[in-house]
């Protein structure tokens, strides 16, 4: 393991424990849906953002929405081991299918928006319970820790996919096991604001650097994240005022 894979130890470590220690489906949600592992690994790697970065949204997506499926019928161990096998085998196949060209990273920005958007307009809020791990800290964090690293051993032939390895995704849908669905609703959020920071990025990598590029990245992402997710949670207020009166 190298520096890089020490920070990103590091930040994934911290968020997913945050993830564990917040009690609302929709903070954890929220929480999750953080770029920070993607901004850590897209600098590690010093490559320049392509098409593979938006098919990995596709995926990300797909992978999700899997976990919740599956764990419908399974523990969420075994299911959690199969979405990140479908992650993988999705992958690699999509890295031998799809020819990395601009034209390829439009059309997948543009079919990864698309999709979210339809996927935030139709979701409708679910009860959940509030649920906060028991265990404490120093017992914790050195647990999603030991996760972690064994996770970042499996991500290196993923090209632009592993920036958007599920990491957080593996180890923070474990600790947010009891709100699935609020994490599938946030997600379609983090692929618009993704598929508008990558395009962002994209534009300016070339004159920027690619460290820059991820700054102005940043402040799209946040620029879309922000007002989506209040709307998320005022429709989430509204509906349950409703259904109270």
């Amino acid at each position: 393991m190298g520096p890089w894979d020490f920070a990103l130890l590091g930040v994934v470590t911290l968020q997913v424990a945050a993830i564990a220690y917040l009690p609302r489906p929709r903070w954890k949600a929220l929480a999750l849906s953080l770029p920070f592992p993607f901004t850590t690994i897209a600098l590690s790697q010093a490559k320049p953002i392509d098409a593979t970065h938006l098919l990995a949204l596709a995926v990300l997506l797909l992978y999700f929405h899997g976990i919740r499926l599956l764990h419908q019928r399974l523990p969420i161990v075994p299911a959690l081991a199969l979405g990140l096998a479908g992650y993988i085998g999705l992958s690699h196949l999509l890295l031998q299918a799809v020819p990395i060209t601009p034209i390829s990273f439009w059309l997948s920005a543009a079919g990864a928006a698309v999709l979210a958007l339809l996927l935030y307009l139709v979701q409708s809020p679910r009860p959940e319970p509030d649920h906060r791990t028991p265990l404490p800290f120093y017992l914790k964090l050195p647990a999603i820790g030991l996760v972690v690293a064994l996770l970042l051993l499996v991500k290196e032939t993923l090209q632009g996919f592993a920036t958007l390895f599920p990491i957080i995704g593996v180890v923070g849908s474990y600790e947010a096991r009891k709100s699935l669905w609020a994490i599938c609703r946030q997600v379609p959020i983090l692929v618009l604001g993704m598929s508008a920071m990558l395009a962002a990025a994209y534009l300016v990598q070339d004159s920027l650097g690619l460290a820059y590029a991820l700054l102005v990245g940043w402040i799209v992402y946040l620029a879309i994240l922000w007002p989506l997710t209040l709307r998320l949670w005022e429709r989430d207020g509204l509906i349950a005022t409703t259904e109270k009166a």
